[in-house]
């Protein structure tokens, strides 16, 4: 493997040496355990820092190849490549042991997909595949979440409507089977939190899932990584400082049009807090 490396020209390096990891990855995947976690959601709300914060943990390692990734996006836009594929982005067993053996513990593999808890069809699959897996979702307030998406597509330039015709648009943009126009365009559709954390809640036991609130993230996240780790089953490990990543504050809103989603997501966040047994602070 590593004599194929060296022979590379210098002329495309990188994506040939990309490409020699993902097929090793392959190869090994029969040697290469299913993840323990998965960050399942919700986009905006501080999916990119808990995993940054997860990473630093010595026992989780970061997904295979290296590369500045958080995610496969296997039960969304890569489910037809299979299970070795999904498997190749995680450490063999012997990675696992020589972990275990330096630090200590119990290595805890994962990635973080916000876009799982909002695709139809992931929890479906993830329970046919890695059933006793664990799940943490962060929810925020869904009207600061949908503005905070639409001013990350503006900041992308996917984006080029106002964020009160972007709401407006929606419906029409969004209509039709599930595609790349959900995950770029679903500013209000995401906050309807329970409507997509159902076919989780249906398939997976209360005890594999942890709902948190990205507002007591943001507050206490030295707290709330602690609890997340002991819910994952690692030991407490202490980071020297708990920044903010990938952050878009929300100010800005329109006054009417924050009136007008706050009203509109009254009664999905009470049957939220009624289903999960949880307040939130919205």
């Amino acid at each position: 493997m590593r004599d194929s490396i060296k022979n590379l020209a210098p002329t495309g390096a990188k994506e040939q040496v990309r490409e020699l990891l993902v097929r090793y990855g392959e190869r090994t995947s029969d040697r290469r355990p299913l993840p323990d976690f998965l960050v399942i959601g919700t986009k905006r709300g501080g999916t990119t820092s808990l995993w940054r914060y997860l990473i630093q943990h010595p026992l989780v390692p970061r997904l295979f190849p290296a590369w500045n990734t958080k995610t496969s996006h296997y039960f969304e836009e890569n489910y037809e490549r299979g299970e070795a594929w999904y498997r190749s982005h995680f450490p063999t067993e012997r990675q696992r042991a020589a972990l275990e053996r330096k630090h200590g513990g119990p290595v805890k593999a994962g990635e973080a997909a916000p876009l799982y808890m909002f695709h139809p069809l992931a929890a479906g699959r993830v329970a046919e595949l890695m059933p006793r897996a664990k799940m943490i979702v962060l929810l925020r307030n869904p009207v600061e979440r949908a503005f905070s998406h639409w001013k990350e597509r503006r900041g992308e330039g996917v984006e080029p409507l106002s964020f009160a015709d972007a709401l407006a648009a929606e419906g029409e943009r969004t209509a039709g089977e599930f595609s790349e126009a959900h995950d770029w365009y679903s500013y209000r559709a995401r906050g309807r939190y329970l409507e997509h954390l159902e076919p989780w809640l249906q398939r997976f036991d209360s005890s594999q899932l942890l709902f948190v609130a990205s507002e007591t993230f943001y507050r206490e996240p030295a707290q709330t990584y602690a609890q997340i780790l002991h819910f994952i089953g690692l030991p407490p490990h202490e980071l020297p400082s708990y920044d903010v990543f990938n952050d878009r504050p929300s100010k800005g809103m329109d006054d009417g049009v924050r009136a007008e989603l706050t009203d509109y997501y009254k009664p999905f966040n009470a049957a939220l807090e009624d289903r999960l047994g949880m307040r939130f602070t919205w």
